[in-house]
């Protein structure tokens, strides 16, 4: 491929400081346009625009489309076009502050949180957690471990168009942020306030403002709510349920056991890693049991994902794992996962099959 199938662009205005990767990339024989964007220094949301490999010609004119919008939006060429590198530091530095973290229940426990009014129901979302700081018109987002991540433009323009400073927290699902609690606004801490005024003030902060990425979750309070949320969330195949107690203050990290907040999941996750890259756009996942590295069996990576590396983390979804061999039925490919270690990736996390 020629350098002019990929271009880097740099955007500077006011304390915004981005870049937007685009690239043609080869399929087979044909090819596919692949994007990245985010803060400069930070970790790249990354995209593609073609579903499926096309033609080059399709593919020329998709990738030449998408440069010129960008520069008609301000963002001009580096000097030689070098492709954008991450930087390993910036994944590591600590923001110092910490999301809370949710226990899993099983189905046996479900029926008392849908009748439980103590209790109000919300979906569990197939994203990544993400806390969002903003002081003024500086806007970060923070992982699950309290490591400085970046964040989809489209989320950081709509956070900025919101006034003040504040730290919400919620889930990362492509362009989108779905956002259900509010940890401080202008000072203040509201993480000591119960769970239904933390999210009060988190609608008093939405309100009025013309957001076209940043979305409340729904919420269901009564019993017949959160059994029509159950039956809907099930019937749309979507992955789970959260309980959260309304009285509740906001505690960072998870509790040995228990807790105000849990979740169920009609379908499991597992972190997972990479042990070998197969020839049909497929890789083999392991698990530490002990200290020892053993198979969970094969995933296909989609065609809009690039093949992980050999060592890298990576999330999958599947129905049930299988006791004797450890292999998942009916696994889906997620994408990689930089905020688990591979030392996290262990057979406990686990759904089996039930005997």
């Amino acid at each position: 491929m020629e350098s002019k199938d990929q271009v880097t662009l740099y955007y500077r205005g006011g304390s915004s400081d981005k870049v937007y990767q685009a690239a043609i990339e080869p399929r087979g024989d044909e090819f596919v346009v692949h994007f990245a964007y985010g803060r400069r220094g930070s970790t790249l949301t990354t995209g593609t625009k073609t579903s499926s490999p096309v033609d080059y010609d399709t593919a020329k004119k998709i990738f030449t489309k998408l440069v010129s919008e960008k520069k008609a939006k301000g963002y001009i060429e580096g000097e030689n076009g070098t492709p954008y590198q991450h930087h390993e530091h910036t994944d590591k530095q600590a923001s110092g502050i910490l999301p809370q973290l949710l226990n899993a229940i099983e189905m046996a426990d479900v029926e008392k949180f849908l009748h439980d009014d103590a209790y109000c129901a919300q979906e569990k979302f197939d994203g990544r957690h993400i806390l969002i700081r903003k002081q003024d018109e500086h806007v970060e987002g923070i992982n699950k471990k309290g490591l400085l991540v970046g964040l989809p433009e489209t989320v950081s323009d709509d956070i900025r168009n919101l006034s003040g400073s504040f730290i919400p927290d919620g889930e990362s699902i492509g362009d989108e942020y779905h956002v259900f609690d509010l940890l401080e606004w202008n000072g203040e801490n509201l993480r000591p306030l119960p769970y239904r005024k933390r999210r009060a003030h988190l609608m008093e902060l939405l309100s009025g403002s013309q957001l076209q990425f940043i979305k409340l979750v729904g919420t269901a309070f009564t019993t017949a709510q959160k059994l029509e949320l159950w039956h809907r969330l099930k019937w749309e195949n979507r992955e789970g349920i959260v309980f959260k107690r309304l009285d509740a203050p906001y505690t960072p990290g998870k509790p040995n056991s228990g807790g105000p907040q849990l979740k169920f999941k009609f379908t499991a996750t597992v972190s997972a890693i990479v042990a070998k890259i197969n020839v049909q756009r497929s890789v083999e996942i392991s698990l530490f049991k002990g200290r020892s590295l053993i198979s969970c069996g094969n995933v296909t990576i989609p065609a809009n994902h690039d093949i992980p590396t050999v060592g890298a983390v990576v999330e999958v979804r599947y129905l049930y794992a299988f006791r004797e061999s450890h292999c998942l039925h009916q696994p889906v490919y997620l994408g990689i996962r930089d905020d688990v270690e591979p030392g996290e990736c262990i057979v406990q996390q686990l759904k089996f099959k039930a005997e």
